[in-house]
C-alpha cells in the first residue's frame, strides 16, 4: 500500500513540478540596454517539424552586441498542454539589445 502511495505521489510530482528549460547565448559583450524583442517559436510534432521561423539575428536588427535567450515557460507549458492533443509545441525565443 505505501509502494502503491509512493508511485502515485512520485507520478503526480514528474507530471506537475517539471520546470522551464532555458538557453542563454551572448553575442559579442552581450545585451548593452535593456531592450528587447520577443516572439513564439511554433513546432509540429512534438518539437520535430518547426512551424515557423524565429531568426535571432534578424530580431538584433544589427546590433553587435545582444543575449538571445529561448526558453519553454510556464505559459508555454500550459499551451503545449493544451495543443499536444494535435503535437504541437510552443517556446519563447528573447533578444536583448
Amino acid at each position: 500500500m505505501k509502494k502503491a502511495k509512493f508511485l502515485t505521489l512520485a507520478l503526480a510530482a514528474s507530471l506537475f513540478l517539471t520546470s522551464c528549460a532555458t538557453h542563454v547565448h551572448t553575442v559579442g559583450s552581450g545585451a548593452q540596454s535593456s531592450q528587447t524583442v520577443q516572439k513564439k517559436q511554433w513546432y509540429a510534432l512534438f518539437g520535430l517539424v518547426p512551424i515557423n521561423t524565429v531568426d535571432s539575428k534578424e530580431m538584433a536588427n544589427g546590433a553587435k552586441d545582444y543575449t538571445i535567450k529561448s526558453e519553454q515557460s510556464f505559459v508555454d507549458g500550459v499551451i503545449s498542454f493544451f495543443t499536444s492533443i494535435v503535437t504541437i509545441n510552443v517556446r519563447t525565443v528573447e533578444v536583448k539589445k
